[in-house]
């Protein structure tokens, strides 16, 4: 399976977010997203965490929704130089790319839209009919909004919420067998094959983990490892092993 070029002018490349990053994580994604649109992909999510002393995780997928490990590779080959030039990070840091995984995070109106159906956990930044945390079946998207099916719903309460995009401070789609089923459906024989094998980089796992120097000057202690080890805990993308390995 090779990447398809997309060009930065396509509608569903530069979608609109409505889930967005804060601090040092929102200068990262500035970087990031215009060289990401410029490859054909996506920004899901940028992340800095403490994770091995220090790692920017790049979440990334193409417009389609789908993403492989090569493409994880050109993304961090990539980023590397750009990131170098910018330095966003004052310390040592490793640079992972990965694929949103299964249990995705969900921060377009087109995420909402695609995955119609299915379960998902949303969290407002502020109360929404006196509660900030939903779970329940996405129904559907309005023009500023997603409608989402509440099971837990009291008796004689409305069996539905809309919730304004603009007020959405979290949401991911819940892993169920029926998700599993219709991402392996939706990634062809491929992921079914790669799924059964058990073996391959989880989505918060790496696929393209690169240790950064610290910032000219800055006393900080080097990255601890260069890899992170995937955690086999499901589905997910398969590594794709290099010729010294074979």
């Amino acid at each position: 399976m090779t990447d398809r070029p997309e060009t930065a002018q396509d509608d569903t490349t530069v979608e609109r977010r409505f889930i967005t990053e804060t601090g040092v994580a929102a200068r990262v994604a500035a970087i990031v997203e215009p060289v990401l649109a410029d490859l054909g992909f996506r920004l899901v999510r940028a992340k800095v965490s403490g994770l091995n002393g220090c790692t920017v995780q790049i979440m990334a997928e193409r417009p389609d929704g789908t993403m492989t490990v090569e493409g994880c590779e050109r993304i961090s080959r990539a980023l590397s130089p750009v990131l170098d030039l910018e330095d966003p990070i004052e310390q040592a840091y490793n640079l992972e790319v990965s694929s949103p995984g299964i249990d995705r995070p969900l921060v377009r109106a087109g995420d909402f839209a695609r995955w119609a159906g299915h379960e998902a956990k949303i969290e407002t930044a502020r109360p929404v009919d006196g509660r900030k945390r939903f779970r329940g079946v996405v129904r559907g998207v309005e023009s500023n909004g997603v409608v989402l099916d509440l099971p837990d719903a009291k008796e004689g309460a409305e069996p539905q919420v809309r919730l304004a995009f603009a007020d959405l401070a979290e949401a991911r789609l819940v892993l169920t067998d029926a998700l599993i089923r219709e991402a392996l459906r939706r990634g062809g024989p491929r992921a079914a094959e790669e799924s059964a094998d058990g073996v391959g980089v989880d989505a918060e796992a790496v696929s393209a983990a690169v240790p950064r120097p610290p910032a000219e000057g800055a006393q900080r202690a080097p990255p601890r490892d260069k890899n992170v080890t995937a955690r086999p805990t499901k589905p997910r993308l398969k590594q794709k092993r290099s010729s010294e390995e074979e």
